[in-house]
């Protein structure tokens, strides 16, 4: 039952191919979440199937309809087609939406750390070139004092 887990070895190859700190948190957290999702959905479609099955007016009969409605539910799209009667089943629906909820949430606060990410390096730059012009104007700056002092000196000599 638990075997499909073994796909989560895949982290550790995926690890070795990053190069940033940022990007390797961002795709570690991208197969944890494809992997979460696949796994909440079918584990969702088994559980609903195995407590809808055989009850009246059920409309979940067949693996298909339950992955079906799992898929539906997860993404809060709900188009209605197929829902649980059962206590259970609409426990597993409640647990579903807040799983679905939650996973997008988390694609979301990884593409605004990924946004975030981007406008630092991008400030960084525009406060290093800054710095580095500034520097550039005290050169010229003390340049010209130094000009200038030896032009009244000059002036003084004669």
């Amino acid at each position: 039952m638990l075997r499909p887990l073994r796909i989560l070895r895949l982290v550790t190859m995926l690890s070795v191919l990053q190069r940033t700190a940022g990007t390797a948190i961002r795709g570690r957290i991208a197969i944890y979440v494809g992997t979460a999702s696949a796994l909440l959905i079918f584990v969702a479609a088994l559980a609903v199937l195995d407590s809808e099955r055989g009850h009246a007016g059920a409309s979940i009969e067949t693996f298909g309809d339950a992955l079906w409605w799992s898929f539906v539910t997860v993404t809060t799209v709900g188009y209605g087609d197929y829902t649980p009667v059962t206590a259970v089943g609409r426990l597993i629906a409640v647990g579903l939406m807040i799983g679905g909820i939650a996973l997008l949430g988390i694609v979301a606060a990884t593409l605004a750390s990924w946004i975030v990410e981007r406008v630092a390096e991008r400030d960084a730059e525009m406060e290093s070139a800054a710095v580095d012009h500034i520097r550039a104007l005290e050169t010229q700056l003390e340049d010209m004092r130094g000009m200038l002092a030896q032009a009244l000196g000059r002036d003084r000599d004669r």
